[in-house]
């Protein structure tokens, strides 16, 4: 090889081991994680924020660990308190806080979700579920879910905030089911059965208060006829049509003032 050619490979050589070594000598950690410096097997005591910076080569290595909400899968075997098996199906919503990104690196090994957070979330929501029945468990998700939250918040710490539970199934027995649902059906039928009868009393109610009230508008209406007669005459009279009148006595025995009714047009034409 010419002299020429051995310099434009020991050049090539020279930028790939720059290259090799500046790789090796920088890292850049992602938006929405935080880096932990580990040197030969020990990790420093304050995380890296995102962005670029510089590194030992070869001994130095930066671990990421993210900060961002993550949501995890998770099912739990409970036991209600009348002893029946529940399986929960659920999803849980974490975050590690800055603030404990070095803790956690150097307590748990990889993701710990499986080795803190799971089983306290399960933990919990055995113990919400055991102060309850089948039947409640099934009605009332949203008040296990704020319980076991709770619960789970308490058992966990700071370290890792749970930020949600979301229940997507609870699964019960075939037999448990069925006779949850025949309960809620008979329940259902004791309602409508209560809430006709409710009808039918208030409907009665309401016709007594209707007779009641014809009844004491009769009553009223006799007493001022009887004491005042001459009312009835009056009536009779702006109610007449102008044809000749009929004139009936007040009573049978023919005593009393004469009562004047109109007489209608097929009686006015009789021979």
């Amino acid at each position: 090889m010419t002299p020429g050619l051995w310099k434009i490979i020991g050049a090539r050589v020279l930028v790939f081991v720059l290259f090799v070594l500046m790789s090796a000598s920088s890292y850049v950690i992602e938006p929405g994680t935080r880096g932990i410096k580990v040197t030969l097997g020990k990790a420093d005591d304050v995380f890296l924020p995102e962005g670029f910076g510089w590194k030992a080569p070869m001994i130095t290595r930066i671990q990421p660990v993210t900060v961002k909400q993550r949501t995890a899968k998770l099912k739990a075997d409970c036991f209600s308190s009348d002893l029946q098996q529940v399986v929960v199906d659920l999803r849980v919503l974490y975050r590690i806080p800055e603030k404990s990104v070095v803790q956690i690196y150097k307590q748990f090994a990889g993701d710990p979700f499986d080795s803190l957070v799971a089983p306290r979330v399960q933990e919990a929501l055995k113990e919400v579920t055991a102060q309850r029945t089948a039947e409640q468990i099934v009605k009332s998700r949203e008040s296990i879910k704020q319980a076991a939250i709770a619960a789970a918040k308490q058992k966990i710490g700071t370290n890792i905030f749970v930020e949600d539970i979301v229940i997507r199934n609870i699964d019960l027995s075939t037999e448990l089911e069925q006779a949850i649902e025949a309960k809620m059906v008979a329940e259902q039928e004791a309602a409508r059965a209560r809430f006709t009868q409710q009808q039918t009393e208030i409907e009665a109610q309401t016709v007594i208060i209707r007779a009641k009230g014809e009844a004491e508008a009769i009553k009223v209406r006799g007493e001022a006829l009887r004491l005042n007669p001459a009312f009835l005459r009056l009536q009779i009279v702006e109610k007449w049509n102008g044809k000749s009148p009929l004139v009936v006595p007040a009573d049978p025995a023919n005593n009393g003032a004469k009562l004047l009714l109109p007489l209608g047009e097929a009686e006015m034409t009789k021979p």
